[in-house]
Formats: C-alpha cells, structure tokens, sequence
C-alpha cells in the first residue's frame, strides 16, 4: 500500500530565499487551523539548489520582523522522496513549474503558483529578491502573506481528496 502524500512543497530556484520565506509563513499560519491540517508537513526546495545552504540574510530578517524564524533553514534540491511525499508544490513563477515539469518523469499534476488562486487580475509571479535590499525581501513576503488564505483552502481541499475518510 502506497503512503499517503502529506507534504506541501514550496519550489524556488536555490532553496535560500523565496520557498523557505513561503514555507514558513504556511507553516505558521496553519499551526492556527485545526487537525489534520495544522500538522501537514510544510517543506521547500530548490530546482537548482545546492544542498545545506542556509537562508539568506535578508530573508532570515524579513521573517523574524513578522516573528518568524528562519535562522535553521538548510537549503535542499527536489529529490525524488520529495516527489513521492508531495500532496502539492507551491512554485514561485512559471520557469519554476516548467523547470519541476523538466526534473520529475512524469510531470507532477500537483504543481501550482503560489499566488494563482488569489484571483484574477493578480500577478501570481513572486519575483526574486535575491541580492536586493531588506525592503525587497518584506515585498517578497507580503506577496507571499496574501496569497496565504487562499492556500489554506487549496490545501484543505487537496488534503480532503486525498485522505476522503478524514
């Protein structure tokens, strides 16, 4: 019998700034919700990321200003264990999806933006901070804070499917 998948998976580029900024913020926000939900496994990593990187300073900064640490991240590329635990992939532009799309045989069918289900007329890409300023990093996550809600529910529902004894 095949496990469950009970993981959401957030996709950036390296691992170090925007999934573990969104992954934590996930995570946070659904310690609020009740069980099953609050206990999902929220995770990140990179389609070109190389392993055991920390996060980087600005986004570790932009976390702990809304009391979120971030300071034990430890940057990990997608593996096929990730793959097989996903319930979903949370990916930050579309060259992400497509990049997920590239590494995994067959192509996930469980990858989405982070932002698509805010609602339309929305930019549902999270550009990347990398190298800008602290004040670029708090943008990056308040675009990540908004989308936060909407994910809550998705999640929900992809959980529901997923487990419909529950």
């Amino acid at each position: 019998m095949s496990k469950t998948p009970n993981e959401i998976v957030f996709v950036c580029t390296a691992n170090t700034c925007r999934s573990p900024m969104a992954a934590a913020l996930l995570r946070h926000a659904l310690s609020a919700q009740d069980e099953p939900i609050s206990t999902l496994k929220v995770s990140s990593a990179g389609v070109s990321a190389f392993p055991g990187q920390a996060a980087s300073l600005n986004s570790v900064d932009a976390l702990k200003k809304v009391g979120i640490d971030l300071s034990d991240h430890q940057s990990q590329a997608i593996s096929q264990e990730i793959v097989d635990n996903a319930l979903a992939f949370f990916c930050m532009t579309d060259s992400h999806l497509a990049m997920l799309s590239y590494q995994i045989d067959p192509p996930p069918q469980n990858a989405y933006l982070m932002r698509q289900f805010i609602g339309a007329g929305v930019d549902d890409q999270i550009p990347d901070p990398f190298g800008g300023s602290l004040r670029q990093y708090e943008a990056c996550r308040d675009s990540m804070v908004e989308a936060i809600p909407s994910l809550i529910e998705v999640v929900k529902k992809l959980h529901q499917s997923a487990n419909p004894a529950e």
